[in-house]
């Protein structure tokens, strides 16, 4: 891989574009066109809060917590971060489990429904997106769907790949989702949301992309992580091939872009910030370990997880650390920020609270697996998942918490 880095980046913007190129690209119908509304008005949620996948919430936790309820959601051992709740209109959640079962759940903890979307071995991993009344999922048996809110009953059900690992973006009446291949290849997809019909696909990563898509309709930029250790960034709406980014380890966790800039981690242990116009590294920060964490963004600062056990803060502008938080274990799921807090599961059980602006501990919240999920935050409440305890005997939870 370091062969191929140096390899890749000596081709320069247009030598990479041109290499990639040589990929095949297929289309089928033509898709809408840049939209001018506004995500809430055809989204009612999506994964990190919205197209650029920042991860922040505007609202605040309360000072401590308590847990209010928990259910049993997930068995697997799979080390991939667990799929985050999403609130639903009236206060109930969706919650999916790396068993295959989706449910809404009401604030009470009462399951309104049950749907068995696979019965694949690893079960759902990705975030629900929910519009319109309905929720797209994507699985481990590599079939994306569609599920009725009301009841849980099923409305499609289109095969894409192997296996998806990602959480589904929806944007003006398509889904698009990274898939994987067993080969290993995968492919970036669009899917009518209406019918399951693909209607553009992108066969260009060469190996599994796990990572969540970002759309920044300002920089007019699709991207996307993969196992290959390359973010890949296409045109949007127009979905030509722009830029690829290679690094020394896998990208595993979603995009977040801000300010012109896509920002993620990478295996090879170091926080990227690349330009979201042509590819070029902007800055750089190296952790201790892998990086598989999604990061958040808000006020001009990155606040991301790392295997080394910390969670960082880093300027937007220039990656200088403003400060370090020691959670006691590896975090790999997805940080929240909300206004004066960042929320981050850990592997030593906990969901913790910390300080935006000073990185000082400010509660946590303990759990009996690992917290491997994105935390929800509520008016009135924040949920988080969790893995199975190991050796996976015992049901991992989904945690209401309340002040």
């Amino acid at each position: 891989m370091p062969t191929r880095r140096r390899f890749l980046r000596a081709a320069g913007a247009g030598g990479l574009a041109a290499l990639a190129g040589c990929q095949g690209v297929g289309r089928t119908g033509d898709l809408d066109p840049l939209a001018a509304t506004d995500l809430e008005e055809f989204a009612t949620t999506q994964f990190r809060g919205g197209l650029r996948n920042q991860g922040y919430v505007d609202r605040s936790v309360p000072e401590s917590v308590r847990v209010d309820w928990s259910l049993p959601v997930n068995r697997g051992e799979h080390t991939a971060a667990k799929s985050t709740p999403v609130a639903l209109p009236g206060g109930d959640l969706l919650v999916a489990g790396d068993t295959g079962v989706l449910r809404r759940v009401g604030p009470g903890g009462e399951v309104r429904w049950a749907a068995t979307v696979t019965e694949a071995t690893r079960g759902i991993h990705g975030t629900p997106a929910v519009a319109n009344g309905v929720a797209y999922v994507g699985a481990y048996d590599g079939v994306l769907s569609a599920w009725d809110l009301e009841d849980g009953g099923r409305r499609w059900r289109t095969p894409l790949g192997d296996a998806i690992g990602s959480s589904p973006v929806y944007y003006n009446g398509v889904c698009y989702v990274a898939v994987e291949f067993s080969t290993p290849s995968g492919s970036v997809e669009a899917v009518d949301a209406a019918t399951g019909e693909t209607r553009w696909t992108d066969s260009r990563p060469t190996d599994h992309p796990h990572s969540t898509v970002a759309i920044d309709r300002e920089a007019g930029r699709l991207v996307v992580g993969a196992n290959d250790g390359v973010c890949y960034a296409w045109t949007f709406p127009g979905l030509e091939r722009a830029w690829t980014f290679p690094t020394e380890g896998a990208i595993k966790g979603p995009v977040a872009t801000t300010d012109g800039l896509a920002v993620f981690g990478s295996w090879d242990g170091s926080v990227y910030a690349v330009d979201l116009a042509d590819g070029t590294e902007r800055w750089s920060f190296a952790t201790d370990a892998d990086v598989m964490s999604a990061p958040a963004v808000a006020d001009g600062t990155v606040y991301v997880g790392s295997h080394d056990r910390s969670v960082y803060a880093l300027d937007a502008a220039d990656g200088t650390e403003g400060w370090t938080f020691d959670a006691g274990g590896w975090v790999i799921g997805a940080v929240t920020r909300t206004r004066e807090h960042v929320l981050a599961g850990s592997y030593d059980g906990r969901l913790h609270a910390v300080d935006a602006a000073t990185g000082e501990a400010a509660w946590h919240a303990d759990g009996r697996g690992r917290a491997t999920s994105g935390a929800l935050v509520t008016d009135d409440a924040v949920y988080y998942a969790e893995r199975s305890p190991d050796p996976g005997d015992a049901a991992g939870m989904l945690y209401r918490l309340v002040g």
